[in-house]
């Protein structure tokens, strides 16, 4: 037999083998996924926006899949807490992260030392959605402007304070004090609800806070509803101005949630859950509940989750660095 001869031969056998392997049935485990409940991981406490966005996917993606959806809060530590557990948990794709900006892309630098790494202890599947932040102080605190606050804070330095659940309320109100050269105590808490119960009693002053579970103290007009850190005026409160429109410039902080799963989980389930997940946020009904909450929902393929993930981590690092924002020991 000719050397050419032989080769040629190789080469159909070669490709006979791509075909079959091609043409071969998915793994078993992706075969018969999900074959029991998925866990969906908050970082912050029941009440809060995202435990609000996850009861909602949990509701809907369950029926998609067939199997229920269970929600399971892991609050503290700026969201590294949660992100430690999910990165220890098995591959399987019945362990995913409803994480957000906090976790992902602020922990790393807000924190002294976390125990994962964002980008290569997890999977990508989706993006979900960005949410709306207003700065909302007491009905008594006698502002109501983002000017007059200001003014309020600079007559009397260090007697105002602001609370914080989530790393975009840390860094708004250390980003606000450093443009505004204002002196205002800040007092950190594990999630938001905690910090929105203070600050209705009147224990603290003010508060960057979500829509979701801030939008009927706006109505009952418990709370006042000073700016949006969004780039445009929110539809669900279109008389609240923009922090440019209050004055501030470079408030604009983007503020978002995604679905990740640990690394190393097969692609097909990642596939998988990419798809119904998607499916379920292109739900008009979806979409709707949502917006009420003030939350805006898109999605994305994993790897522009990834790219985007990389590139937040980056921003949100950088923010934190300009505001100056000491690294805390994790206790919150």
């Amino acid at each position: 037999m000719s050397l050419t001869t032989a080769l040629s031969r190789r080469a159909i056998a070669l490709a006979l083998l791509a075909l079959v392997a091609a043409q071969a049935p998915a793994p078993a485990a992706a075969q018969t996924y999900p074959a029991r409940p998925i866990t969906i991981v908050v970082p912050f406490q029941a009440g809060s926006g995202t435990d609000t966005v996850a009861r909602v996917l949990a509701e809907h993606m369950s029926k998609e899949l067939g199997q229920p959806m269970v929600v399971e809060n892991k609050a503290g530590a700026n969201g590294s807490i949660s992100a430690t557990y999910v990165a220890r948990s098995a591959p399987d794709g019945y362990t995913i992260f409803l994480s957000t900006n906090t976790p992902h892309a602020s922990a790393p630098t807000l924190m002294k030392s976390i125990s994962y790494d964002p980008i290569k202890d997890f999977a990508p599947i989706t993006r979900v959605g960005n949410y709306t932040f207003v700065l909302a102080v007491h009905a008594g605190v006698p502002a109501n402007s983002v000017k007059e606050l200001i003014a309020l804070a600079k007559a009397e330095p260090g007697k105002l304070s602001f609370a914080s659940g989530n790393s975009t309320g840390i860094v708004s109100g250390e980003r606000l004090k450093s443009l505004t050269k204002t002196d205002i105590f800040h007092v950190p808490y594990k999630s938001s609800p905690g910090a929105l119960n203070d600050l209705l009693g009147g224990r603290v002053t003010m508060m960057f806070i979500d829509l979701a579970p801030s939008l009927a103290h706006f109505e009952a007009k418990s709370l006042k509803a000073l700016a949006t850190s969004r780039g445009d005026r929110s539809p669900l409160m279109p008389q609240v101005p923009t922090f440019k429109e209050a004055g501030v410039d470079d408030m604009v902080i983007e503020s978002w949630a995604a679905l990740y799963a640990p690394a190393n989980t097969p692609p097909e389930i990642v596939a998988r859950l990419n798809a119904e997940a998607r499916n379920v946020l292109a739900e008009p009904d979806v979409k709707e509940v949502l917006a009420t909450a003030g939350f805006d929902t898109f999605t994305s393929t994993p790897e522009e989750l990834g790219t985007y993930t990389k590139a937040q981590l980056a921003v949100w690092t950088q923010m934190i660095k300009d505001a100056g924002i000491a690294r805390s020991e994790g206790t919150q």
